[in-house]
């Protein structure tokens, strides 16, 4: 054991292990079983002290293997998210991918071809990439392991028997190779079967701590955060299945499990946006044989773009010989620590930004935003702040799923008490913001106007704006309208917006047609159009 924590240390620094070895100093490469959940923010594992979830899988993992505190997603959106993990890239490298319902370009690798080119048996059940287009006939994430199907708890969850695909995919590995399997969960993604977090899962209303703080408090939210609840267990119950399995393959030691999410929970003011709850999210990585220190909990910044460099130091594929070029880190130094806390000094802050996300503003335009979070604190510059983040009223904020709770926040506008529900969930934004995610993780008080802070804004200002520019994003050399240009690949979604206007019959699905909401155009503190 003590060899392999030599090696997972070198690695880090050097990694001189060629592409085609079958082994390296610890005996042979390991399995990769990476498990994403669809929508699911960084508070709700009950490892994280989350009292009205359960997700024992998740616990496991953290319990034998390491818990991070401080794992962000650049983009909290499914398409880019998904993008930036794998490539190892950030959304605003990755040209059309920076976009919702975009094209992946051909030219950037990703994590799972790279392993297959090495020898790795590589294989997806559920939500790949999505909702991306890829080439004809290109596997970005390997084989697709769908045909099990089961009866699920409820009307509105995926009939994919996830564990029972993987069970399918493994009995077809050949037996001489190692694996990387991405199971995708399609949960707690919406829509939800109102009340089956009560009636099915036996959870209470009064069982939840705190509802957050730009939501009403009332029966109605409380009872969708108890679907989304019941949701995010059944997605654990799936690991928990294939935890088991391996255990009996006797594979178990030697499979690398790491568990997290896309981007947070598909509520208002959460997924599709910038703030804590949007992009900071669950992770824990567990790996028998090589994780000798274990039951730790890690607060270094870690970024979705430190998973593909990871993967490819632990199956031994220098960096020489890699096509997939990452901006991430790989997290072996962090694996091979026995510290808990801070292990490694520079990873003291992440980037974050976004650009269009789903469809319905005037000319298919975006909200494009960039942000740092460093330390406590959170700074967001967001570029076009005239425009609605959550989607035009007119089409119904399509930013932002249907759901009981954006129904509520949309009650809310008219009364006075509650305008602030609306406001902060709907509602337009200041161009600049700022908030101590310490004292603040709502992101509710924006600090940008206060003179005490202007230093640190400055610092974090200067940092981002120097990181962005090393990083070509084409938005700090006055080219954003690259991002604005970008087609949308589904030709209904194209020019949504006019076509709304015009009365065409256009669906969309996660959208309720009470949403739509002519008076919002007019009333909001922070503009018009």
């Amino acid at each position: 054991m003590n060899r392999l924590i030599i090696f997972l240390s070198l690695s880090f620094f050097s990694c001189t292990v060629h592409q085609n070895d079958q082994t390296n100093l610890y005996g042979k490469r390991p399995n990769i079983l990476f498990c994403i959940a669809d929508d699911a923010s960084f508070p709700h594992m009950s490892a994280y002290g989350c009292s009205w979830v359960k997700t024992p899988g998740f616990d496991t993992v953290a319990k034998n293997g390491i818990m991070f505190m401080n794992a962000y997603t650049p983009n909290a959106k499914c398409g880019p998210s998904r993008s930036c993990i794998l490539s190892g890239r950030n959304s605003w490298q990755l040209e059309t991918a920076a976009n919702h319902v975009a094209d992946y370009p051909d030219k950037f690798q990703t994590f799972p071809e790279a392993l297959q080119e090495s020898g790795y048996f590589v294989g997806v059940t559920g939500k790949g990439l999505r909702p991306m287009r890829v080439s004809p006939g290109r596997q970005v994430i390997g084989k697709v392991f769908d045909d099990r199907r089961l009866k699920t708890p409820t009307s509105h969850m995926s009939t994919i028997d996830y564990s029972a695909n993987f069970e399918e995919f493994f009995n077809e590995k050949p037996k001489n190779k190692p694996f990387c399997f991405w199971y995708g969960g399609f949960e707690p993604h919406r829509t939800y079967e109102y009340g089956s977090g009560s009636k099915i899962g036996k959870k209470k209303l009064e069982e939840i701590d705190r509802v957050f703080s730009f939501w009403p408090d009332n029966e109605v939210v409380r009872q969708d955060m108890l679907d989304y609840a019941f949701e995010l267990e059944y997605f654990d119950n799936h690991l928990l299945q294939m935890m088991e399995f391996l255990k009996e393959k006797g594979e178990f030691n030697n499979t690398i499990i790491i568990v997290t999410s896309d981007n947070g929970m598909p509520f208002p003011r959460i997924k599709g946006q910038n703030y804590e709850l949007s992009n900071h999210l669950p992770l824990a990585i567990m790996w028998p044989e090589g994780i000798k220190h274990k039951n730790r909990t890690i607060t270094d910044f870690v970024s979705f773009i430190d998973f593909a460099p990871t993967f490819l130091d632990v199956a031994g594929i220098s960096e020489s010989s890699r096509k997939l070029k990452s901006s991430g880190k790989s997290l072996l130094k962090l694996l091979a620590s026995n510290k808990s806390g801070q292990i490694d000094p520079t990873r003291d802050h992440v980037l974050i930004g976004k650009e269009r996300h789903d469809v319905g503003r005037p000319n298919d335009w975006g909200y494009p935003t960039r942000g740092i979070v460093k330390g406590d604190y959170l700074y967001i510059h967001n570029m076009a702040h005239d425009r609605w983040p959550s989607g035009h009223p007119y089409t119904g904020y399509m930013n932002c799923d249907g759901s009981p709770t954006k129904t509520e926040c949309l009650k809310a506008r008219p009364i006075s008490s509650t305008y602030k529900f609306w406001e902060l969930s709907l509602g337009k934004r200041d161009e600049y913001e700022f908030f101590n995610i310490k004292k603040d993780p709502d992101c509710v008080n924006n600090l940008f106007a206060d003179l005490s802070q202007r230093k640190k804004i400055n610092e974090l200002k200067t940092q981002m704006i120097e990181e962005l520019k090393a990083q070509g994003d084409p938005r700090m050399f006055g080219k954003g309208e690259f991002f604005d240009n970008i087609v949308y690949y589904e030709e209904p979604n194209s020019n949504y917006y006019t076509k709304f206007m015009r009365g065409d019959d256009i669906a969309a699905g996660w959208i309720n047609p009470s949403d739509v909401d002519k008076r919002g155009v007019t009333n909001n503190t922070k503009g018009s159009k």
